[in-house]
């Protein structure tokens, strides 16, 4: 359970926002009053808190604030342009105007990344099934500025966000209606050391990825099914990837499902 509210000095477009982002999630909108956010939760009895300022929205929970910052899809796209490998991207086999159904949005860097390869003729849809998290990227993956490169604000926006759990959204769409389907489930043993993905965890879904999950994708994608995971990871056998690559410095890994008349 969490509550909206705004930050200290709040205009009428903040205001607004947190009033829309309340109906949204279905929880209540509160004044800040000047209290802090501690006091906040303390108050309403909540466990987290979602925060609409001029700057950004935000979530705190337990001490962690949670938004959306793209900088390592901005980092992964200049590697890209520069000629490097991009793993996920050649796991995907991703091409300009390509369907890449993103399953797992979480803070959306993985589908920025595919969005920004398949370009304006392409397509990303990133399905996310946490609805605090949905709200908060799909709003910043339309609002970022930030100094950002025009390439990488056109690339975030393009990307269509659904708050949905992923198997139920697969079983509505039909067979082979995008190219890639994509999973990034939290791993089953956390990269500790991973401090971008840390205050994820405190609103993702921790669920395992189910074998019906990978059944369905395999259904609709027309040429691939990626899972990422940790390089070691039993994963990858028990749902089916038996093709597996990565970078060989790298914890993670890619897992594979290649349709019929797939290359590469």
């Amino acid at each position: 359970m969490c509550v909206v509210t705004t930050g200290h000095r709040a205009g009428t477009p903040e205001l607004e926002l947190a009033a829309r982002l309340s109906s949204r999630l279905g929880v209540p909108l509160v004044p800040r009053a000047g209290l802090s956010i501690p006091a906040l939760t303390k108050k309403y009895g909540v466990s987290g808190v979602l925060v609409v300022s001029a700057r950004r929205v935000s979530y705190f929970y337990n001490g962690e604030e949670l938004f959306l910052h793209p900088s390592m899809a901005k980092l992964r796209i200049s590697e890209i342009k520069a000629g490097k490998t991009d793993w996920m991207i050649k796991a995907m086999g991703l091409q300009p105007g390509d369907w890449v159904l993103d399953c797992t949005l979480g803070l959306g860097v993985d589908a920025t990344v595919a969005s920004f390869v398949v370009g304006n003729q392409g397509r990303v849809v990133g399905v996310e099934s946490s609805p605090v998290l949905a709200v908060l990227v799909e709003h910043g993956l339309k609002t970022y500025r930030d100094h950002a490169p025009r390439e990488l604000i056109e690339a975030m926006a393009r990307i269509e966000v659904v708050c949905a759990n992923h198997l139920s959204y697969l079983k509505g769409l039909a067979a082979e209606s995008f190219d890639v389907v994509y999973f990034d489930p939290m791993f089953r043993k956390p990269l500790e050391k991973s401090a971008a993905i840390n205050p994820v965890r405190l609103v993702a879904n921790p669920a395992p990825l189910s074998v019906q999950a990978v059944q369905e994708a395999v259904r609709v994608a027309r040429r691939r099914v990626v899972m990422k995971e940790s390089r070691d990871s039993g994963e990858f056998a028990r749902l089916g990837f038996t093709r597996v690559q990565g970078g060989k410095s790298s914890p993670v890994a890619y897992g594979i499902i290649e349709k019929r008349g797939g290359t590469g």
